[in-house]
């Protein structure tokens, strides 16, 4: 099975890097490796050829439509990984097989052994001891994959033939919050989702570059909103979202960790409630509030 490698990023050249040599240890290698930055600086400035790299405006869900687009027509999957994923040698082989079980599964999220955005990021080196440690002692679990409404962004695995007419929506900007629940979302009417033990790797949660707390802020409060009406996440879940973070951010910015900014995810709360009460509910109104704040 052919499948292409996406990867949208902003000035991480270095973890880039760092996912290319675990990508070149693969027991399936990819038919194509797609960069989608902003600017070439984004990407390592020793790269060897034989990348597509695409250059455009930043924006999480723009830069994964364009990546899109530049999927070849001869590969049948399309796997999205976050700049600090770093997946286990013989993940494309398992989402190659997991594809070919069952032509139904549209879309798949593998296992995650470490999530480092939990906890204020894992370093390179711990996160290759973990997946080490993976190698050297495999799971004897068998084969498993349960249907689910929503993938996580950081690895997610797509067959081209249901998303070639989708797209990640960019009226959710900057980090796109949520846009991964938006996109499977959409792809629901297409076939299976899964949570899948198929494929395993880390996600490293590396802090730097991420998105402010304000505009994240906002947009825990906004953007579930906006996919309940659009109709692509559960009011339910919006709802549970919107109180988690609420709460979560007031009494956390009494002691707050060093690695988040909690006054601002409690100050772009709040302004995401008032735009909310207001009858509104359009994320890219964060954008406008940056751009009137810095004026």
């Amino acid at each position: 099975m052919k499948i292409a490698i996406a990867v949208a990023s902003i000035k991480r050249s270095e973890e880039i890097g760092q996912l290319l040599a675990q990508l070149e240890r693969q027991t399936h290698a990819p038919a194509q490796i797609i960069l989608s930055l902003e600017q070439r600086e984004d990407a390592p400035a020793d790269l060897a050829p034989g990348f597509d790299i695409i250059l455009g405006p930043k924006g999480l869900t723009s830069q994964r439509n364009r990546a899109l687009d530049a999927v070849r027509p001869d590969c049948e999957v399309v796997v999205f990984f976050d700049d600090d994923f770093l997946p286990c040698d013989d993940a494309l082989a398992g989402i190659s097989n997991i594809f070919a079980i069952d032509d139904a599964i549209v879309g798949a999220s593998g296992r995650v052994l470490e999530d480092g955005i939990t906890y204020g990021g894992l370093s390179y080196e711990d996160a290759l001891a973990c997946l080490a440690a993976y190698d050297a002692n495999p799971p004897t679990d068998a084969l498993s994959f349960p249907d689910s409404d929503e993938l996580y962004g950081c690895n997610m695995a797509f067959r081209m033939s249901a998303v070639r007419d989708l797209r990640f929506d960019e009226k959710l900007p900057l980090y796109g919050w949520q846009e991964d629940v938006d996109f499977a979302g959409q792809l629901l009417t297409k076939g299976r989702i899964v949570r899948t033990n198929a494929f395993s790797g880390v996600h490293r949660g590396v802090t730097r570059g991420r998105t402010p707390g304000l505009a994240l802020g906002f947009s825990q409060i906004v953007n579930p909103v906006y996919l309940a009406k659009k109709g692509t996440m559960r009011p339910a879940k919006a709802l549970k979202l919107v109180v988690k973070n609420l709460l979560a951010n007031h009494v956390k910015s009494l002691r707050p960790e060093s690695y988040i900014d909690r006054a601002g995810r409690v100050r772009g709360n709040w302004l995401g409630l008032l735009h909310v009460i207001s009858g509104k509910s359009d994320p890219g109104e964060i954008l406008r509030l940056n751009s009137t704040r810095k004026t």
